[in-house]
């Protein structure tokens, strides 16, 4: 009697769930994408409850689109600046929120239904079963996190959402899909390496730990709509460096760094400007090495990144500019990460007196 395959001694197991890890990778992507045209296109307010089951039911009737559109009329958000729109504007950015909770949904059961078969086919370790089931906790939790971010708009005297919880929705997103296309990466059949110098490793590490920043501080850009002020480049407003009074315009330090308007775009150029120069000395020292190519392929993405981010300024964040800015940056993180697992797994390269280099042992 054959034994039950497992994912140590069956490379079909092995495939069959880093297929599944991607498709859930590529969903999250698509999240990240409605997310994004749900912010520019002022929706996320429009559905006042968070109801996780029946809440996947839209408004089927008139009188269910009069009761949500009365809901949403005694939001802040409408009576501040959407007094007045009509029941069919209201509806288009209602299905923009609609949209972007269901895929939410679509996402976790993509993720749960699987696990359940892979886990009882045998298909995982316990360890692999224990890290993707941990993953779909983090979704869980999302969940929760865009609805806080949400109510954190409909308080009083609100009309968008906090910025800082915005940072947290989407870094969150963001660790996600990295987590999904790691444990994919992992299940990828083991082959042998070329050592790596540890200036290059390191280098290819601190790229991705500056992108995920810059990421972070992208999302506080857009949760304070900061876009759509200091439109000139390279200076801000006529200046290489705002007067300290513009970007220090808030109460203390700490409430600058999150809601200066200001601020939060100087230091997303600055961190900008500080990771394309990273990347660019990672590819001059990976250079001779065979992570050259992959070291040259992300010192174009973030180059091609750094110019979209430049044109969204410029113009002002139209929806297709700030749409392609947000998913061009989570295509980047996706190479980063590959390129990065590829610098771990490959085995330490040590000189030695001679000048010669030996793979450590």
């Amino acid at each position: 009697m054959t034994a039950p395959a497992t994912v140590s001694s069956a490379p079909a197991a092995h495939r069959a769930v880093r297929i599944w890890l991607l498709c859930v990778a590529a969903l999250v992507f698509a999240m990240v994408i409605v997310g994004g045209a749900t912010r520019l296109t002022d929706s996320g307010l429009s559905i006042t409850e968070w109801k996780p089951v029946t809440g996947s039911i839209p408004p089927l009737s008139a009188a269910d689109w009069a009761l949500e559109f009365d809901k949403y009329r005694a939001s802040p958000q409408y009576q501040a600046i959407n007094r007045g729109m009509s029941l069919g504007d209201f509806q288009f950015i209602y299905w923009w929120e609609w949209g972007h909770r269901f895929l939410g949904r679509l996402v976790g059961a993509a993720m749960l239904l699987p696990w359940i078969f892979f886990a009882a086919r045998g298909f995982m370790s316990a360890r692999l079963a224990a890290g993707t089931f941990g993953i779909g906790l983090l979704m869980a939790l999302q969940g929760f996190v865009g609805w806080l971010m949400v109510a954190s708009g409909l308080k009083p005297g609100m009309v968008y959402v906090a910025p800082l919880k915005l940072m947290v929705h989407l870094s969150l997103a963001c660790l996600i899909f990295a987590l999904l296309v790691w444990t994919a990466l992992r299940l990828m059949p083991e082959r042998r390496r070329e050592p790596v110098p540890d200036i290059v490793r390191r280098g290819g590490i601190a790229v991705l730990a500056v992108l995920a920043l810059q990421i972070a501080l992208g999302a506080l850009v857009a949760g304070n709509k900061a876009g759509m002020r200091f439109n000139d480049w390279p200076l801000m407003d006529g200046a290489i460096i705002p007067p300290m009074a513009v970007l220090f315009d808030k109460a203390t330090i700490g409430e600058a760094f999150i809601d200066s308007l200001a601020l939060v775009q100087f230091n997303h150029r600055l961190v900008a400007y500080g990771l394309l120069a990273l990347a660019v000395w990672h590819m001059l020292s990976a250079r001779g090495t065979v992570y050259a190519k992959g070291a040259t392929v992300l010192l174009g993405l973030v180059t091609a990144q750094a110019v979209i981010g430049v044109v969204t300024l410029v113009l002002v964040v139209p929806l297709w500019a700030g749409l392609l800015h947000q998913g061009f940056a989570v295509l980047v993180l996706g190479h980063a990460l590959s390129h990065v697992f590829a610098l771990t797994r490959a085995p330490r390269l040590q000189a030695v007196p001679a000048g010669r280099a030996v793979p450590a042992e």
